[in-house]
């Protein structure tokens, strides 16, 4: 029985779901660690475009790369399929075009997919004093707990 054309692959120029997720989750760990493309690349043995377009999901990660960017990055292997959202996962049995909306919704509700909140963490975690960052962290949460409307200048 002849496989169905496209089920797991790409359609329309675009990556697979699946791809897109492992390479956000890439990207995410490369920002994390403050690691350029270019030097992540050069620990590997690629081009910092080669990185990006893993990073893009256009390009597909064959199993031994996965296990070498792994290593350089620190982290399992089952880092890069953490936290895949089900409708992603599944993607392999739904029509192409639905798994490609569904992934790059999810991508962009994620908040860690953004690189404001992966320089964040870094800047966060680069204050050396604990409690000075614990004082910021609670602060953080109360801001985001004010509802509209309230003085946002009283921090008491």
């Amino acid at each position: 029985m002849a496989r169905q054309q496209g089920i797991r692959g790409r359609g329309a120029g675009r990556p697979n779901a699946v791809d897109a997720h492992v390479g956000a989750r890439l990207r995410q760990r490369r920002t994390l660690l403050g690691l350029s493309q270019e030097k992540l690349g050069e620990a590997i043995g690629l081009t910092f475009q080669q990185v990006q377009k893993y990073e893009r999901g256009t390009n597909r990660i064959s199993a031994s790369r996965l296990y070498d960017l792994s290593q350089a990055l620190e982290i399992d292997v089952n880092y890069f399929f953490d936290d895949m959202p089900d409708q992603i996962a599944a993607s392999g049995r739904l029509h192409p075009q639905a798994a490609e909306r569904q992934g790059e919704e999810a991508f962009h509700r994620d908040p860690m997919s953004k690189r404001e909140t992966l320089e964040l963490v870094r800047a966060y975690y680069r204050i050396e004093r604990a409690d000075l960052r614990k004082r910021l962290f609670e602060m953080t949460k109360a801001i985001a707990a004010m509802k509209p409307g309230k003085n946002r200048t009283s921090f008491d």
